[in-house]
């Protein structure tokens, strides 16, 4: 986490707090020549809606424009981490046990450096996931450090009752 994330981090959480929303991530990017800082939050409650959203754009622009502790100029973008949220929090993993998730990692695990299966456990080290391959299924266990990007996925394959 970079340094501006952290502090625009510390910056949300007490307004998502008073709102009874979970900040979920925060990033700071750049997309061609512009930059976007993007907060992302979720309602534990009911699903999150757009008003919401606002409410927390509206507090966190005030602050910001107060503060000013970015440099460059950016769009502030506030909304749902959607269905494929990233796995960032330990009770984001608790929640996602059983479930189907996408990994990517910065060198190759077993020659891939991409994998689709259901996270079956985790510790501070590593995650165990069951993938299927053609019309087996196997488990692998990756090195947490190893791990570039964990997020919910949509299993497409899964068959509809």
């Amino acid at each position: 986490m970079s340094k501006i994330t952290e502090q625009i981090e510390q910056l949300a959480l007490p307004i998502t707090e008073e709102l009874q929303l979970e900040l979920v991530d925060v990033e700071f990017l750049k997309e061609g020549r512009s930059w976007f800082l993007r907060v992302y939050v979720d309602n534990p409650a009911a699903p999150i809606d757009i008003d919401q959203c606002a409410l927390v754009s509206e507090k966190l622009s005030e602050i910001l424009d107060k503060l000013d502790p970015i440099e460059q100029n950016y769009f502030l973008e506030v909304s749902s981490p959607g269905a494929e949220r990233p796995l960032k929090k330990e009770q984001d993993f608790e929640k996602a046990l059983g479930k189907f998730i996408y990994i990517k990692t910065y060198e190759p695990v077993e020659n891939a450096k991409e994998f689709e299966g259901y996270l079956l456990s985790y510790t501070d080290e590593e995650v165990e996931i069951e993938v299927k391959i053609k019309t087996r299924r196997k488990k692998i266990v990756i090195e947490r450090k190893k791990i570039a990007v964990i997020r919910l996925a949509i299993d497409f394959s899964a068959k509809l009752d």
